[in-house]
């Protein structure tokens, strides 16, 4: 027999934490659902820079701005714009900006520390979601559960399980794959690059690739190496990642000529080499009203990282999803119709804006378009953390 709930949202994201967060404020309690077999269960990734009108505004939707910030990782909003040389072509402080930065893992334990104890159910796998008549979808669980909902919000990233429901588009490969790694205690046993990164964020950017990194609150540097490689370099390609000193000299064979202390930014790393592929909905994404059930944050709008937008849409979608569903509590297809129209606007912006910024990075006389840019901003440089 199946579980009815009012409201179920698939994934214990950001996004979907946020939309429970502030459905438990005006007194409306959601069920949510995720794959992770504990809040613990896999690192929660880098630095965030929360943006001033979208994830700060959802985290005072949320009463929580206070107790965010507490978390800042100050001096984290620092930029540096690099050649292969290690030449700086732009630096910024990053005082005075309003984009504070924050570990995304430390962000979803306030948000998951705002909510009822049972709030989420860890260890729920979804394995398939069905139409059962003109406004009613069952979800099934990996353990053989059924359940249904007056209405479904898939919060569940970017390979959602909920978004056939509403639309047939999947994510394209961006053309762009990432590599992560880190460097520990960076001050003492990685000074060199330390300093090279600075306090903050740093780009180091030629001929159509990058050495991207950010110091982390705990004095260890989060690095990514970008590349622009076929779709499955990063799963099936040449390198294997988990021969990682060999992994490691197949990367810096892409760098030949850089300079010395930034291929040490690779040659020193600690630990596991992750390889990632990134991947984009399409600019516009949006469907039509289907009775019942609703998308957010990547589910709805994944794009690339080079706007700093994922996370902080995330969250606003949850805070404005929620915020509808209070306002119109008793019609919720009006909340979701007032919620989508809103969405499909700014995601498309956002988007838009993403993947301009990526082509921007890596064009053959990078970092010069990046710097044009950040210029243009009037030293407001606000590049957002790679996320």
């Amino acid at each position: 027999m199946s579980i009815h709930h009012p409201i179920a949202v698939v994934g214990a994201g950001l996004g979907g934490l946020t939309l429970a967060r502030v459905l438990h404020r005006s007194g409306i309690e959601a069920a949510v659902f995720d794959l992770d077999a504990s809040p613990t269960a896999r690192a929660q990734g880098g630095m965030l820079d929360m943006h001033e009108e979208s994830g700060q505004a959802a985290l005072r939707a949320a009463g929580l701005h206070d107790a965010f910030r507490e978390l800042i990782h100050h001096g984290g909003e620092a930029m540096r714009i690099l050649d292969k040389s290690a030449v700086v072509h732009m630096e910024n402080d990053g005082q005075g900006g309003g984009r504070p930065e924050v570990k995304r893992g430390a962000l979803r334990d306030l948000l998951l520390g705002a909510l009822p104890s049972g709030t989420v159910r860890w260890g729920a796998k979804v394995t398939g979601v069905r139409t059962l008549d003109d406004r009613r979808h069952e979800v099934t669980l990996a353990d053989g559960e059924t359940f249904t909902a007056d209405v479904l919000i898939g919060a569940d990233g970017a390979w959602s399980k909920v978004r056939p429901l509403v639309s047939d588009a999947n994510p394209v490969y961006s053309g762009l794959s990432f590599v992560e790694l880190h460097l520990l205690d960076a001050d003492t046993r990685h000074p060199t690059g330390a300093a090279l990164v600075g306090h903050g964020m740093m780009f180091a950017l030629a001929e159509g690739k990058g050495l991207l990194a950010h110091r982390d609150p705990d004095g260890s540097l989060h690095v990514y190496v970008a590349l622009r490689t076929p779709a499955d370099w990063a799963t099936s390609g040449p390198i294997d990642f988990t021969a990682t000193a060999e992994a490691k000299a197949a990367l810096l064979e892409h760098f030949p000529d850089w300079d010395e202390r930034l291929r040490a930014l690779v040659a020193g790393a600690d630990g596991a080499l992750v390889a990632r592929p990134l991947h984009e909905l399409p600019v516009g994404h949006r469907w039509d009203r289907t009775l019942g059930v609703t998308l957010l944050g990547d589910a709805a709008h994944l794009m690339s990282p080079f706007a700093g937008e994922g996370a902080n849409l995330a969250m606003l979608d949850g805070a404005e999803l929620a915020t509808a569903i209070a306002t119109h509590r008793d019609d919720i297809e009006k909340a979701v119709a007032v919620y989508e129209e809103a969405l499909f606007v700014r995601s498309e912006a956002a988007a838009a804006e993403s993947a301009d910024n990526l082509e921007l990075c890596f064009q053959p006389d990078a970092p010069r378009p990046l710097v044009d840019r950040m210029t243009q901003y009037q030293g407001g440089a606000q590049a957002g953390a790679v996320s």
